[in-house]
């Protein structure tokens, strides 16, 4: 045995790699000071199968884009080694990727316990790994069990995570996966704007959150060569088949009720069969249950059926535009609802596993798939169908926005990340059912006189109201309503409210999903194209819904008044001005552009009065305070408002309420105009019941009761008689402008899947 170097070496091959490790350490301590004095931020993107590459291979380009910022590491582990997944690490090298590290995790079995075994041999492989590499950053997507095992090592190595699509809901074992991997991440960059409600109510900071879209879209959005998609389509099915002529087919196992997801792959198989059309059909992923899916395919002999072509990977490139003209997808893919309703294709989802996903009108669900015949009729449906692009998850500049958010990144701040809990006082009681008690929601209400902010708990009692005069400009009005929703969050804390979030109501057409004032109201000024749900949700990093007041009553009244456990009815507001909200199968109906249920719009006359809007004859313009009080005053100034014990002060302003006195009394001019105000208001509501057929319409403001029993008898003798069952009630709430505000909350704060 010779001495060499200090040690004692026993062979050359000892020799070599005692040799390599010193190369291999000096190289990177030499790059650690280069980095030092360029400060560039070592990133390391770990992939684990075909799927999460689509998204992680675009912010790779863009980080390998500017070396001067980045340094870029590569893992590759998963389902990427296995060759009966098409040992798909191929295409990363054929990316021009140099991978730093392969490891083989996945543990061979078909049930869950594989699963569990697979993420504790990536944890014992995972820590020499980055041990070596020494990232800055851990970027890693999505909600894979091997990307949990990615996020623990990284965390408990103190290495910042960023992680991508957190926030997302798709109803099976991978949420838990994914908010999991959500608290050991530092950084996040999701999809769309839900998502990132989502992490902001489970107390991520809001600042570390990036909205960036999803990486794919910047790809799926770009020009595409219009030819190639022909060659590419001929390449996979065949010369015989045209665009929009095929089906794309992707299944996955549900882990969370396997057996079940397995009936559904067949029945899939056996519809598609009948179906009779060219179909492109993807091996499941490795989650238990896969193997079994593959045999029913192949007890079925679908790889050799005549109409099926079946293949374990295809590129991504070429796979988008399988999918973008295809004349229909099935499965239960999460390209169904993705990346399929960027081109518009049409998409039948089979089953429970995308149930909370954010989707477009292209996708029909089937949830109890439980027949063939049902599938079969969905495929019906959709197939050969084209909906309208959809961009719910992408405008296709991710990329450049989450290049910019790693160079916004301070290695110098500190590591720890913090979490941004609303503000509680400790409960002294640990019964469950007082705790519920204190869930409670922060409502805003604003009105064209006052602005309202409430602390509404869960059963619909305000606890606590504040009132002010509603500023008549922008800037004072934004910062009155943070002020008041600030003191009523201290105030909720001595109070033992938990604020789950906050709820506002406004007048003007709104955006719900954006949290966007749209266009103002007359009587609001400067509130046009204004975002409500950013500035209060940054200052108390809390979720922040935004609706229209008419919608927000009939919210309130679906939670806790009369149309509690109705599932179709109508709320007709009747104040200044005429409003309301529409309640179809359990649902608010907002319209294509917003702007559905502006019930106090709608015409019943060719040539009546001027309305506020612009046009004529509105029910508005007859039945409304505004309306009526301009009645007043005509008949003020023509001295008809009078009436035995009917007095009026010189100096008093008229109103509503004078003409309303005036016919109480006997007044005959009063009561003619109550009573076409009334009609209007009645036919109007007839029309809804011929074209909605509610079972239930509400009326709801301080004129309801004037023309509940009026709007009764129109329809017991004018509409159709399967119309008159419909029951016209009074609604009993005192506040429904705050608790329909506060019902947005509660009812999806406190929901388990959203």
């Amino acid at each position: 045995m010779e001495k060499h170097h200090g040690f004692l070496c026993k062979n050359p091959h000892e020799l070599y790699y005692k040799m390599m490790q010193s190369k291999e350490k000096m190289k990177r301590e030499k790059m650690d000071h280069l980095n030092q004095c360029k400060k560039r931020l070592r990133v390391c993107v770990a992939t684990c199968n075909r799927a999460d590459y689509s998204k992680l291979a675009p912010i790779m380009f863009g980080i390998k884009s500017h070396p001067d910022d980045f340094e870029l590491d590569v893992v590759v582990l998963g389902s990427h080694l296995i060759d009966d997944y098409g040992n798909t690490f191929r295409m990363i090298e054929q990316d021009d990727f140099d991978i730093s590290s392969k490891l083989h995790t996945i543990v061979r079995g078909e049930d869950e316990a594989a699963m569990v075994e697979s993420v504790g041999l990536a944890l014992v492989k995972l820590p020499d790994v980055l041990q070596r590499l020494r990232p800055d950053l851990v970027i890693i997507h999505g909600d894979r069990f091997d990307a949990l095992a990615l996020a623990t090592s990284a965390a408990l190595m103190n290495i910042r995570i960023l992680h991508l699509e957190g926030g997302e809901v798709s109803g099976t074992i991978d949420d838990s996966i994914r908010h999991a991997i959500s608290k050991l991440a530092h950084y996040h960059a999701c999809c769309t704007r839900r998502a990132e409600q989502h992490l902001i109510s489970m107390c991520e900071d809001h600042s570390r959150i990036l909205l960036a879209g999803c990486p794919s879209y910047d790809k799926l959005l770009s020009p595409h060569n219009s030819e190639v998609y022909l060659d590419i389509i001929k390449s996979w099915l065949g010369d015989d088949v045209k665009d929009h002529d095929y089906i794309v087919a992707l299944q996955h196992p549900v882990t969370t009720d396997i057996q079940h997801s397995i009936k559904i792959y067949g029945l899939m198989l056996d519809a598609l069969v009948s179906f009779n059309k060219k179909t492109l059909i993807l091996f499941p992923n490795i989650d238990a249950g896969s193997k079994e899916m593959v045999r029913v395919m192949r007890k079925k002999s679908i790889e050799t059926h005549p109409n099926f072509r079946a293949v374990k990977h295809i590129p991504f490139e070429q796979f988008i535009q399988l999918v973008c003209h295809a004349g229909c997808m099935i499965g239960n893919s999460s390209c169904g609802v993705r990346e399929a309703g960027a081109f518009g294709t049409p998409v039948v989802n089979l089953g429970t596993r995308q149930t909370g996903r954010e989707t477009g009108e292209n996708v029909l669900h089937v949830r109890d798939a439980d027949s063939h015949n049902k599938i079969y009729h969905a495929l019906q449906l959709q197939f050969g169908k084209r909906y309208p692009c959809s961009k719910i998850y992408g405008d296709g500049n991710a990329v450049p926005r989450i290049v910019k958010f790693l160079q916004s990144i301070d290695l110098n701040k500190p590591l720890q990340k913090t979490f941004c809990f609303p503000l509680v006082k400790d409960s002294i009681s640990q019964d469950i059912d007082h705790i519920l008690e204190k869930q409670s929601a922060l409502a805003v209400d604003l009105g064209g006189t006052n602005l309202r902010v409430a602390i509404v708990c869960s059963q619909g009692i305000v606890v606590k109201k504040y009132t002010q005069p509603n500023p008549k400009t922008f800037e004072p009005r934004m910062q009155l309503i943070l002020k008041m929703c600030e003191n009523a969050m201290q105030d909720a804390v001595s109070l033992n409210c938990r604020i789950l979030g906050v709820g506002v109501s406004t007048g003007g057409r709104v955006n719900p999903e954006e949290g966007v004032v749209l266009d103002s109201t007359k009587l609001i000024r400067e509130w046009t194209s204004v975002d409500l749900r950013t500035p209060i949700s940054d200052a108390f990093h809390l979720p922040v819904w935004v609706d229209n007041d008419g919608n927000c009553a009939a919210l309130a009244e679906r939670k806790f008044g009369h149309g509690k456990g109705v599932e179709n009815f109508v709320t007709v507001i009747t104040g200044t001005g005429i409003g309301g909200g529409i309640i179809q199968h359990n649902e608010l109906i907002h319209g294509s552009t917003f702007c559905g249920a502006e019930l106090g719009h709608i015409m019943v006359s060719l040539d009546g009065p001027e309305c506020s809007c612009g046009s004529q004859g509105c029910i508005e313009a007859y039945a409304s305070g505004l309306a009526l009080q301009r009645e007043a005053k005509k008949m003020n100034d023509d001295e008809l408002l009078k009436g035995e014990g009917l007095t009026t002060k010189l100096s008093e302003p008229i109103t509503a309420a004078h003409l309303i006195n005036a016919a109480r009394l006997g007044n005959a001019k009063a009561v003619a105009v109550l009573n076409k105000a009334s009609t209007a208001l009645g036919v109007g509501i007839i029309n809804i019941l011929h074209t909605l057929n509610p079972s239930l319409v509400i009326l709801s403001g301080v004129l309801a009761s004037i023309y509940e029993e009026p709007v009764k008898h129109l329809i017991a003798s004018r509409a159709l008689l399967p119309a008159q069952s419909t029951k016209v009630v009074t609604s009993d709430l005192e506040e429904p402008a705050l608790l329909g505000a506060a019902s947005m909350v509660l009812d999806y704060a406190t929901r388990r899947t959203y």
